[in-house]
């Protein structure tokens, strides 16, 4: 096990009835004027939004709204509410609905209170200092909601890329599971996917004797085996909501991956097809990350093996990741690059974009290092 520093101080409130509680939550933690950042549709129609307002009303607190983030968040809203909240004096910063609106709402709250373009965030500097960020969450998936990460996609060459930084965890996350009730079941699995995509890319790693982790990430993985299915077949079981967003929330706050070091190649892989394709995350991390792990299983495939048996009840690294395949498949996952709305012509400008974009040296690194050529065969493995 690797040296590690973990501080993870975000405040859940979780169960139901608890987005009530936001208006006290923002004033307990000094915010006076606050920017609701959400994106519209379901969260205005099922009355949360109004809910969420009567709470700030409720303790004199002063607000402006800002909807219209979409799957994806784009750098142009993210300007527009950086101009907004400077306009308006703004000092706390609410997210109210899934990890599109939670990392929009980061970029915000670190561009604010920065002289520069904040997209130098999203090109490697570290942010430090930001406004404070709340959440409201209504959809169990990117785990943003206790994460310092925020991914957007920028505009002008449509590179979406990702930022991290203490300054702009969470102060408090609120988690009502009932709030995931109304998703469709298509969005659901893409939470589940990405869920345990998080989890996958902290478990392959080439740190020695991290059994502890290993061992978090496992029962993370198996309740998202069992509970999953509940969900798709009943939407409305509480109690398998429950147990999916706060598995998503530990999935995501690092707890799982201290003393470890990561991979994080998936992500980066399946950032050019939601970038391309605009396909929902977890779509395309399901068609990602089985041509991503039997691309890779030689480099440690006694690990592959290990979580096969741990978590599939299989016996080999190659039918684990079948195993998981065949899971994905079966909550409604698409598997290939063509039900992403993909074609293998593309295939050239996704790896130009995620080997060379945006000031990238040719290789992208985690478990492995991958050059062009093997990011190519990748792709075609999604075909």
């Amino acid at each position: 096990m690797e040296n590690f520093t973990f501080y993870s101080p975000t405040k859940f409130v979780f169960g139901k009835g608890t987005e009530n509680e936001a208006g006290k939550l923002i004033k307990a933690f000094g915010g006076s004027r606050v920017l609701i950042h959400y994106g519209g549709g379901s969260v205005v129609r099922s009355g949360l939004l109004d809910r969420v307002k009567a709470s700030l009303e409720a303790e004199d607190l002063d607000y402006v709204e800002l909807g219209g983030v979409k799957p994806n968040p784009r750098s142009g809203l993210v300007y527009e509410g950086i101009d907004l909240v400077r306009r308006n004096g703004i000092d706390f910063i609410l997210a109210v609905g899934g990890g599109s609106a939670i990392d929009s709402s980061k970029a915000i709250a670190a561009g604010s209170v920065y002289e520069g373009d904040f997209w130098d965030f999203y090109c490697g500097k570290p942010i430090l200092k930001a406004l404070p960020v709340g959440t409201v969450l209504t959809i169990a998936a990117a785990g943003s909601e206790g994460s310092g990460d925020s991914v957007i996609t920028k505009e002008e060459g449509m590179f979406k890329r990702g930022a991290s930084g203490e300054g702009i965890r969470p102060r408090f996350s609120i988690l009502n599971p009932e709030l995931t009730e109304t998703l469709p079941p298509y969005q659901t699995a893409c939470g589940i996917t990405d869920i345990m995509a998080h989890l996958y890319e902290r478990y392959l790693t080439n740190s020695k004797d991290v059994e502890v982790t290993d061992r978090l990430i496992e029962a993370l993985l198996i309740t998202m085996k069992n509970e999953g299915p509940k969900v798709i077949a009943d939407p409305n079981n509480y109690e398998a909501r429950a147990n999916i967003m706060w598995a998503g929330t530990m999935a995501h706050t690092n707890s799982c991956g201290v003393g470890r070091s990561q991979d994080w190649n998936s992500h980066n892989i399946e950032h050019e097809l939601s970038a391309l394709y605009d396909c929902a995350h977890g779509a395309g991390l399901a068609v990602t990350m089985p041509a991503v792990f039997k691309y890779v299983m030689k480099h440690d495939e006694a690990r592959f093996a290990q979580v096969a048996k741990r978590v599939w009840g299989v016996d080999t690294a190659e039918e684990g990741i079948e195993a998981f395949r065949s899971f994905l498949i079966s909550i409604g996952m698409p598997s290939t690059l063509g039900e992403l709305g993909g074609k293998e012509e593309d295939i050239p400008t996704l790896v130009k974009n995620l080997c060379y974009g945006d000031g990238r040296d040719g290789t992208i690194s985690g478990f492995v290092t991958l050059n062009e050529d093997d990011c190519t065969k990748i792709y075609k493995n999604m075909i």
